[in-house]
């Protein structure tokens, strides 16, 4: 499958405030996976793991700086591997808010 197919498979309102001609699978990996694992749907998920296989998006999520902490235990339970091993876990909110608290 090429990468503008796989583009045009994903969900519409996934890329809603891009310009989806633009867009590349080649080019652009980490962002098209932390759209999809923050905000896709299972058929989403699916595509990328087809396209980039699980240790493309293993290796593109440990350079992330932000994750979402349930993406994150997704990922780690997937793939067998740590929370300390992803950027993500060392850059976490330094100040807590109020909410959070």
């Amino acid at each position: 499958m090429s990468s503008k197919e796989c583009i045009n498979r994903f969900t519409n309102n996934l890329f809603w405030d891009v310009d989806t001609s633009q867009l590349s699978m080649d080019e652009h990996p980490s962002y098209i996976i932390h759209r999809v694992l923050e905000h896709g749907q299972m058929n989403d998920w699916k595509l990328i793991y087809r396209y980039y296989g699980l240790d493309k998006i293993v290796a593109e999520c440990k350079k992330m700086r932000t994750l979402d902490p349930v993406c994150l235990s997704f990922i780690c339970t997937i793939s067998h591997t740590k929370e300390e091993d992803y950027r993500c876990y060392h850059f976490r909110q330094s100040t807590p808010t109020l909410w959070n608290s």
